[in-house]
């Protein structure tokens, strides 16, 4: 499998990594399977974070005897640098390794440099002069502060959302992280279920000679077809119009799943419930009509109007009025599908 020198951490890692979020929403077993054939397919980069419930520990139970082999980063969402220490003391002993690769900064509200009132930059460089941390990285979904947080000098990698819907704008940052020889870590390259053609993010990220995406995977089905696309890689040129499509279906404001809005006090699903419009509309729309996914939605109906996930969305949404429209065009769609009125 084809490799990359990320950045100036000097790390080689396939082109394609396996980005971990997912394996938490399957058992143990299963997801040490999946994450130890990735491997042995020739997979080397593994991403996850102290948040991502037990990915952490199922990192650890599949491939803490080819640690050696292997490229770990992981990411604390800590706030005091008591805390930071304590996430990679947990996460080193999850893992069952004696250092991360790469430990970054998980989407914080500011970016943190040597010297800060909030000592948190010097709380992580402490901790690589002890060496359980390799090089320092900054995860974001702001692209001013990814921004500033490159031009800064202080990190070694960014990781930042990226695929084909990407805005210019974007792929400045792209351009910046080459041009300061930042290693740039794509996450969100399937934009959280909304891309349904994976060739097209795939060919759009492999232009950019210094991006390695984290692919999140749960099934076999969906290794083995970025293992495919890597065996064969697809040409951006050929599959431009599709992108240009997909571009245009998916343009304006629409819920990236970042699940920052999270977690809603009335119990509502933001993530799924604020983009269900444009997931009838790309994914086969059955599963969505039964009980379960009806009453799902109607819990938008209990929103108490906290702004909770207003305020905490990255990308500046409305979100309990996309809430609202994705509510009545669900109850519109049901109805036509189901031949039912909803309330």
């Amino acid at each position: 499998m084809e490799k990359m020198i990320l950045g100036r951490t000097g790390l080689s890692v396939t082109r394609s990594g396996f980005g971990a979020l997912p394996v938490q929403r399957i058992p143990l077993e299963d997801a040490a399977e999946l994450l130890r054939e990735a491997f042995e397919k020739g997979i080397n980069y593994f991403d996850t974070a102290r948040a991502y419930t037990d990915s952490e520990e199922k990192i650890g139970k599949a491939l803490s005897d080819v640690r050696d082999s292997i490229v770990i980063s992981t990411k604390s969402h800590a706030t005091t640098p008591q805390e930071l220490r304590e996430h990679v003391e947990t996460s080193l002993a999850t893992m069952k390794t004696d250092y991360v690769d790469i430990l970054q900064f998980h989407n914080p509200k500011k970016v943190f440099l040597p010297g800060g009132e909030d000592g948190m930059y010097d709380a992580l460089a402490e901790l690589k002069e002890e060496g359980k941390v390799r090089f320092i990285g900054y995860t974001n979904h702001s692209l001013d502060r990814a921004m500033e947080a490159v031009r800064s000098g202080y990190y070694d990698t960014v990781q930042f959302p990226l695929n084909h819907l990407s805005a210019q704008r974007d792929v400045e940052l792209v351009e910046e992280c080459s041009k300061r020889n930042v290693g740039f870590i794509a996450m969100k390259g399937m934009s959280g279920g909304l891309i349904t053609d994976a060739r097209l993010s795939f060919a759009f990220l492999r232009q950019f000679d210094n991006v390695v995406p984290i692919w999140g995977m749960q099934k076999k089905s969906e290794l083995e077809q970025f293992l495919e696309l890597e065996a064969a890689p697809p040409s951006l040129e050929e599959l431009q119009d599709l992108i240009d499509e997909d571009r245009k279906a998916l343009s304006g404001d629409f819920c990236r799943s970042c699940g920052y809005c999270l977690p809603c006090p009335a119990g509502i699903d933001i993530p799924q419930a604020a983009r269900m419009s444009l997931l009838l509309g790309r994914m086969p729309w059955q599963p969505f009509m039964s009980d379960e996914w009806r009453d799902k939605m109607e819990k938008i109906e209990d929103c108490i109007h906290c702004d909770h996930c207003k305020n905490h969305c990255p990308y500046g949404l409305d979100t309990p009025e996309l809430l609202r429209k994705n509510l009545v065009f669900y109850r519109e769609f049901y109805r036509e599908k189901a031949g039912k009125k909803l309330p």
